[in-house]
C-alpha cells in the first residue's frame, strides 16, 4: 500500500489533471517534496475553510450511466467557486480541512469513470499507478485537455431591450440621412428645383396597385414569349421583385402549367410551360397580346401627372435663349412667348406660312430642361393601354440625373424621359383622341394626349386636319377648363385622364375664321408670328453662307432684296435666307464649280424658287 504522502501527492495530480490545469511532471509521476502539489493553488480562502472539522468529505455516489461527454458538459457547467471539493452529508455541507485533501478532490467530479476509493476487485498490490490512472480517465492526457479546450466558455450575455408592452410596437430605429434628390438633381442637371416624383420598388403585389390575375396572365406570356427564361429574368422583364414573381410561377408548377427546365444560379430555376400551359397563353393572348412590364394603375399614374405636371415648371429668359440657340429669334418675340412659357396652359401661333412657328412650337419644351417618369403602361377600366412610346419619348440613364441616389431602388415599370414633345398636322382625327385597339400588335395604345402629358403637344397646320375645325375645338374645351380628359376605352367606358401638357395651336390661316370666341377665351395667349426685318434677313443670309462655305460678293444681297423682293412686292420670311442659301450652294456642286453668290447664281436660284409662289 501507498504511504499517506504518496497518496495525498498523487490524489493532488489526479484534482489538477480533471480539471485542465498544466502541470510541469508527465502522467503516473509522483511529485517530489520539494515541489508544491497544484491542489492547493485552486483550494478555497482560509477564511471559508473549517479549521474544526477533521473528517474527510465522504465521496459522491457514482452515475454509471454517464459518459466522457456528460462529464465534459458537467465541467463547462461548473463555476470556479464550485470547483472545490465539497459533498452533502447528514449534518449539511462537509468542511474541506485545511491539510491536503487525500481523496477529496477526486470525488469532487461527478464523472462516471471516477473509481472508489479502493482498488478494483482483483487488482494486485503492485497495480501500477499509471494504470490505475489508466483505469480512471479513458483517454491521453493531450487528448481529452484538447477536447477540454474545445468546450466553449460561457460569454457574458448582452444587455437585453426592455421588453415591450402587448399591444405595442418598439420604435423603429431611425433611417440614414440621403441627400435630397431635389439637391442632387439641381447640381447635375440645372439649377432649377427637380421633381418631386420619383418611384421606388414595390414590395408587395398590393403596393403595387394590381391583382393577381394580370400578373398571372402576364408570366404566362412571357413564359409563351421566352421558354426556358429564369426566374430573375422574366421578373426584370415584368418589373417587380423576384419574390413576387416567382410565388406566381410555383404556383403555376403546382397546376401543373409550367415546370423546371433545370437549376439556375442563386436557387434560381429556368421555367417552360406545359402543353396546358401553352393553351392558356394562346387563350390569354386572344383579348391581349401585350408581354411588357406590368402597368401602374390609373390612380398612380395620376398622381404622377399632377406631381409633373409642366405648369409647375416656371422657366425664364435665359432658358428660353437656350431652347432658341439655333434660331435668331427677336426680343419682341420672345417677351410674348416667355409668359406663355412660363403658365404652361395653351398657346396659338398664326401668322404667315415660312416664319418658324413650327420650329419654334416643337423647341419650347426644351426650356423646361427637367424630366419626368413616364410608365410603360397603365391598367385602367380593365385593360392594358401602352403609354410609353420610342418615337416620342427620349429616355435618359438614371445616373446622369440622379448619380447618388443609387441606394434606392427604382421601380422599373416607369422610364425615365425627356418632357416629350407631339406634333401632330393633317393627319388627326377625332377617333386618334381615344384609345383604340392596334390590331396587328394587339394592345391598345394610348392617345396623343395622355403620351403629351408632362410636355408639349403641337396641332400643327391648324384647319387642315380630316375633322372640321369646330369638331376638333370641341373636343379640346372640358381638358383646357378642367385638366381632365374623359378617353373612351375600346368596350365604350370612358375613364378620367390627366390633362397636363402645353397645348399649342399653330396655324397659317385666319383665327377668327377658325374659332370662336369661346374657344379663344381658353387659349390665354395668342400670338403672331410675322416676317423678319431687312436687318434681320441680311444677317439670316450671313449665316447660312457662313455654314455652307458660300463666298458672297459685293452687292449680290443688295441686288437680291431690290430686284426680287421689293420690286415684286415679295413679303420676306425667315425660311427664305436658308432656302436661297441652299439652291445657289446645290448649283454650284453640281456644275464642281467655286459657291459664289452673285447676280447670276442669285437669279438662277429665284427662278427655280419663286416660279409658282
Amino acid at each position: 500500500m501507498p504511504d499517506e504522502t504518496t497518496k495525498t501527492r498523487s490524489a493532488g495530480f489526479s484534482w489538477g489533471r480533471a480539471l485542465g490545469s498544466a502541470f510541469p511532471f508527465s502522467r503516473g509521476e509522483v511529485a517530489t517534496e520539494e515541489e508544491p502539489t497544484d491542489a492547493v493553488s485552486i483550494l478555497p480562502p482560509p477564511a471559508q475553510l473549517e479549521p474544526d472539522s477533521g473528517a474527510t468529505p465522504p465521496a459522491p455516489p457514482v452515475e454509471s450511466g454517464l459518459n466522457l461527454d456528460d462529464a465534459l458538459m458537467a465541467l463547462s457547467r461548473r463555476k470556479p467557486r464550485a470547483m472545490h471539493p465539497r459533498a452533502s452529508s447528514d449534518q449539511g455541507e462537509a468542511a474541506v480541512p485545511p491539510s491536503p485533501p487525500a481523496a477529496a478532490p477526486e470525488a469532487a467530479l461527478p464523472v462516471a469513470a471516477a473509481p472508489p476509493a479502493s482498488p478494483p476487485p482483483g487488482a494486485g498490490e503492485d497495480q501500477d499507478e499509471s494504470e490505475a490512472d489508466e483505469a480512471r480517465w479513458p483517454d491521453e492526457d493531450d487528448r481529452l485537455a484538447a477536447v477540454r479546450r474545445l468546450i466553449p466558455r460561457p460569454e457574458p450575455e448582452a444587455a437585453l431591450p426592455p421588453p415591450v408592452s402587448e399591444g405595442t410596437l418598439p420604435e423603429p430605429a431611425p433611417e440614414p440621412r440621403r441627400t435630397s434628390l431635389r439637391r442632387v438633381a439641381a447640381t447635375v442637371h440645372d439649377e432649377r428645383p427637380a421633381r418631386r416624383f420619383r418611384p421606388t420598388e414595390p414590395a408587395t403585389l398590393e403596393q403595387a396597385g394590381l391583382d393577381e390575375g394580370l400578373i398571372e396572365g402576364l408570366v404566362v406570356k412571357h413564359l409563351y414569349n421566352n421558354p426556358g427564361a429564369s426566374g430573375r429574368a422574366l421578373a426584370y422583364e415584368i418589373g417587380l421583385r423576384p419574390t413576387i414573381i416567382t410565388r406566381f410561377l410555383e404556383e403555376l408548377k403546382m397546376r401543373r402549367l409550367a415546370i423546371h427546365r433545370s437549376a439556375a444560379a442563386m436557387g434560381d430555376f429556368y421555367y417552360e410551360l406545359t402543353e396546358e400551359g401553352r393553351a392558356l397563353a394562346r387563350d390569354l393572348q386572344k383579348d391581349s397580346r401585350y408581354a411588357g412590364p406590368a402597368p401602374v394603375p390609373l390612380d398612380q399614374y395620376i398622381v404622377s401627372v399632377k406631381a409633373q405636371a409642366i405648369s409647375t415648371e416656371h422657366p425664364r429668359m435665359p432658358q428660353l435663349r437656350g431652347a432658341f440657340a439655333d434660331l435668331l429669334v427677336t426680343q419682341e418675340l420672345l417677351d410674348c412667348i416667355g409668359p406663355a412659357v412660363t403658365h404652361g396652359k395653351g398657346m396659338f401661333m398664326y401668322g404667315p406660312p415660312g416664319n418658324g412657328k413650327t420650329s419654334l412650337a416643337e423647341r419650347i419644351t426644351r426650356a423646361y430642361g427637367s424630366t419626368i417618369y413616364i410608365p410603360h403602361a397603365i391598367w385602367a377600366g380593365g385593360q392594358i393601354i401602352q403609354v410609353y412610346d420610342p418615337a416620342v419619348h427620349v429616355p435618359v440613364d438614371e445616373s446622369e440625373v440622379h448619380p447618388g441616389a443609387r441606394s434606392v431602388k427604382l421601380d422599373r415599370r416607369w422610364v425615365r424621359c425627356r418632357r416629350p414633345t407631339v406634333i401632330v398636322g393633317g393627319e388627326l382625327t377625332l377617333e386618334a383622341l381615344d384609345i383604340v385597339y392596334d390590331e396587328i400588335d394587339g394592345v391598345c395604345e394610348a392617345p396623343i394626349q395622355v403620351k403629351a402629358n408632362g410636355g408639349t403637344l403641337v396641332i400643327d397646320d391648324f384647319g387642315r386636319q380630316r375633322c372640321r375645325p369646330d369638331e376638333l375645338l370641341n373636343r379640346w374645351i372640358v381638358p383646357l377648363e378642367k385638366q381632365v380628359d374623359y378617353i373612351a376605352l375600346p368596350g365604350g367606358r370612358k375613364e378620367a385622364f390627366p390633362f397636363e401638357c402645353f397645348l399649342i395651336f399653330s396655324t397659317n390661316m385666319e383665327p377668327r375664321e377658325l374659332v370662336d370666341e369661346a374657344f379663344l377665351r381658353r387659349i390665354p395667349y395668342k400670338i403672331e408670328v410675322t416676317g423678319p426685318s431687312e436687318e434681320l434677313f441680311r444677317r439670316l443670309i450671313d449665316i447660312q453662307c457662313a455654314e455652307l462655305g458660300l463666298e458672297v460678293m459685293d452687292g449680290a444681297i443688295d441686288y437680291l432684296i431690290a430686284e426680287h423682293f421689293v420690286r415684286h412686292g415679295r413679303q420676306m420670311r425667315f425660311c427664305h435666307p436658308r432656302d436661297l442659301m441652299l439652291q445657289i450652294y446645290n448649283y454650284c456642286r453640281f456644275r464642281e464649280e467655286p459657291g459664289v453668290v452673285n447676280q447670276d447664281t442669285v437669279d438662277r436660284a429665284v427662278l427655280l424658287y419663286f416660279s409658282l409662289l
